[in-house]
């Protein structure tokens, strides 16, 4: 754990001339709708002095059939906020019911991608690291958990490139660490490769989608790669997410690691994300 945030403070030291520096250039703007894709983020921040309060929801597996309303009868709920403490960083925290996770996360912007002739960049990159506590209670009194063992660490790059006004494609190779695993020959590091995208169909409609592929270890048995699609719909006031998805978590190291549904099995889960925003600080807009 030492070299992990020894890491992380290199990385963020190292970064901190690119986030503060006052840019005059013309930057690529709204490469994604929000923060989120639809489980995992975006590389998109906050301006300083936003907060936004996020409710996501997802209900159960539709081939839980009709006496579960497919689903609508479960739900599991994470609510969270973030604050942009500069335009370059934004930070946030929220509690899940599955697991009864707490978690904390921080965005630290990289690189932003420039217009040709402005300086050319052609993608952007965003550094994110979160980390996750279980708060549920021990269920087997001959293993006594420390509060320790229920940690879990998670470490993304976001490189995003915005193709036009319609499409913008992302990449987000990702790390998950797990203090604790259930079996000795389960590995505590999981490896795992995502895309996203969104296509702009209208100016309040948008098409999303989101996929993680598994590279290197296996922290749960029968683990799968969780896939999922949805549209962003701007109300003016807020961003509303609706997707399905095979996973029911909502942080990273819970739907990165944890998912274990099937599509081809009816796995599905309707789920939705509520974002509002809100001016705490600076000119109103």
């Amino acid at each position: 754990m030492l070299y992990t945030f020894r890491l992380l403070a290199i990385v963020l030291l190292a970064a901190v001339p690119v986030a503060l520096s006052a840019q005059a250039d013309k930057f690529t703007t709204a490469t994604f709708r929000g923060t989120r894709v639809i489980n995992g983020h975006s590389v998109e921040l906050l301006r300083q002095g936003e907060m936004e309060m996020i409710v996501n929801h997802r209900f159960g597996r539709f081939n839980e059939g009709f006496n579960e309303l497919f689903g609508l009868d479960q739900a599991n709920i994470r609510i969270g906020l973030d604050y942009g403490i500069r335009n370059a960083l934004t930070v946030g925290a929220g509690r899940s019911s599955l697991g009864k996770e707490f978690d904390a996360f921080l965005k630290l912007r990289l690189l932003r991608q420039r217009l040709p002739g402005q300086g050319f960049v052609p993608f952007s990159l965003t550094f994110f690291a979160s980390t996750a506590y279980n708060s549920s209670p021990v269920t087997d009194p001959t293993r006594p958990l420390v509060w320790q063992n229920r940690l879990a660490f998670t470490y993304q790059l976001y490189a995003a490139r915005k193709f036009s006004d319609r499409l913008s494609v992302q990449l987000m190779p990702s790390v998950v660490h797990y203090n604790l695993v259930e079996a000795r020959n389960q590995a505590n590091d999981l490896i795992a490769l995502g895309a996203a995208f969104r296509y702009q169909v209208s100016k309040n409609l948008a098409l999303t989608g989101e996929y993680y592929q598994h590279l290197a270890g296996e922290v749960l048995v029968g683990a799968t790669n969780p896939l999922s699609v949805g549209v962003d719909i701007n109300t003016g006031s807020h961003v509303f997410q609706l997707h399905l998805t095979n996973s029911t978590a909502m942080i990273e190291k819970q739907f990165i690691g944890e998912t274990n549904g099937n599509w081809l099995d009816g796995d599905i889960h309707l789920g939705f994300n509520m974002v509002r925003t809100f001016k705490l600080k600076g000119r109103r807009y």
